[in-house]
């Protein structure tokens, strides 16, 4: 197999990856990076425009995954493109308010690129995304050439697979974004044991060292108790989150604890794409049993919209609990206005519970110690920390342990390292010289082609 990360950036970012397997030309995964915009934001599609691209494989539903996708559909108008039943579920949607969002940038920041596709285009490309249950096997086919593609789940998030790929006598497994431990709305991946040729990894927690009394249940607990203490001393509390996964998730959670008791009684507001993929989880739940949601529990909690006119730099004193994207603060998100008011204040509390970069502002506010001076740079506030800033271990990625556990197991000839950052794929590298000397460990520069 030939493998060219099509990421311009390396790390995390516009995930794609370039498999050239036999005759057969497949696309894993075609994102969009957080970071950049406009063109300079998809993977670096010009590689594969003279190919002809025979599969499309989506692993789940975050636009650092899908978010160029009909780019390269649009482009490629013969190529299938296959995902689990649950993510087909879920594409459409969170397509759309990309399209919309990209819309909304091309008029706030003066974007020419955007919008990359329109809405239109969605809804023409759909009738080409096909779903694919889990543990399913499905043969491709190019001249005399075949692969089988099979799913496992993921963890991570709703329809979140790794792919099994076996190609003549050789097997190749992608993990995705994976992880392990279950989530209060989804179990965990139940991945294959056993030997593979070839091991492609996310990396993403590579410099994440969990210690053993951060179990997800101990932090469920402690992400209670301090939404409890900061009502109880009349300041308000936000969850940034993302609106895929872990907006259900949160929401889940805080169900449990007020049905047993356990957590005061407070405005809570939300609203966005994350209360709207409510529905789309609660479908799922019924469809395939693959999560556990039930949209009931929105009105159980009597939840209210976010209000629609948030200030920047300004507490709207409700004494209220908040979960609002976007989980990493990016700007001109309403978790970004209504932080850039809160934070200034002892009595608030900020708890981010799922992956910050360290370049967004959420985790550059993450890294600010109390009292030091903070800028809002597209609210123009800057402001002391008084509020508490914390982070629960509620992340969708797995502990680099694990992934450690899991790859060394599969005694391949050669391991990959995608998505993460340097460092974090640093920290495997040297793990896995260690532990498997006699394995290549590869960790692919952008646009450069591999013979794994």
């Amino acid at each position: 197999m030939k493998l060219t990360d099509l990421n311009r950036d390396g790390g995390i970012g516009a995930n794609s990856l370039l498999l050239q397997i036999g005759e057969l030309n497949v696309l894993l995964d075609s994102g969009l990076h957080p970071k950049q915009a406009g063109r300079r934001a998809t993977p670096d599609l010009a590689a594969i425009r003279s190919l002809r691209l025979d599969l499309i494989i989506i692993t789940h539903c975050h636009l650092d995954h899908i978010g160029s996708l009909p780019v390269v559909m649009i482009e490629h108008p013969d190529t299938p493109v296959i995902m689990t039943t649950s993510s087909r579920m879920l594409i459409e949607r969170m397509l759309h308010n990309s399209a919309n969002v990209m819309l909304r940038q091309k008029e706030d920041a003066n974007i020419p690129d955007y919008p990359l596709f329109t809405h239109d285009d969605i809804d023409r490309l759909a009738k080409r995304l096909v779903g694919l249950p889990f543990g399913h096997a499905k043969r491709f086919t190019a001249g005399k050439d075949a692969i089988e593609v099979t799913f496992h789940p993921a963890g991570h998030v709703a329809g979140a697979a790794a792919v099994e790929i076996h190609h003549k006598h050789r097997a190749m497994f992608f993990t995705g974004d994976v992880l392990f431990e279950d989530q209060r709305t989804l179990k965990g991946a139940r991945f294959p044991a056993g030997h593979f040729d070839t091991v492609v990894m996310e990396t993403t927690r590579g410099t994440t060292e969990r210690p053993a009394h951060k179990t997800r249940a101990a932090e469920m607990t402690r992400l209670v108790t301090s939404i409890n203490d900061t009502i109880q001393r009349g300041g308000s509390f936000l969850i940034p989150v993302f609106a895929l996964g872990r907006m259900q998730e949160v929401l889940t959670i805080l169900h449990d604890a007020r049905k047993f008791g356990k957590l005061v009684e407070c405005p809570i507001f939300a609203s966005g794409l994350g209360m709207d993929l409510a529905d789309y989880f609660d479908e799922i739940a019924r469809k395939t049993k693959h999560v556990q949601f039930n949209r009931g529990i929105i009105k159980e909690l009597k939840i209210k919209p976010t209000p629609r006119k948030l200030t920047p730099g300004q507490d709207p004193q409700q004494n209220a609990l908040y979960i609002i994207s976007s989980g990493m603060l990016v700007e001109r998100t309403p978790s970004y206005t209504l932080a850039s008011g809160l934070v200034g204040h002892a009595r608030n509390t900020i708890g981010f519970v799922g992956y910050c970069d360290p370049d967004t502002p959420g985790g550059k506010l993450l890294a600010t110690k109390s009292g030091e001076t903070f800028l809002f740079a597209t609210a123009n506030v800057k402001t002391k920390v008084k509020a508490r800033v914390e982070r629960y271990e509620l992340s969708g990625h797995a502990d680099r342990e694990e992934l450690l556990e899991f790859a060394v197991q599969a005694q391949p000839r050669c391991i990959v390292l995608t998505h993460g950052d340097p460092p974090a794929r640093a920290w495997f590298a040297e793990q896995l010289a260690e532990l498997a000397p006699k394995t290549r460990v590869l960790d692919p520069v952008p646009g450069k082609q591999y013979l794994v």
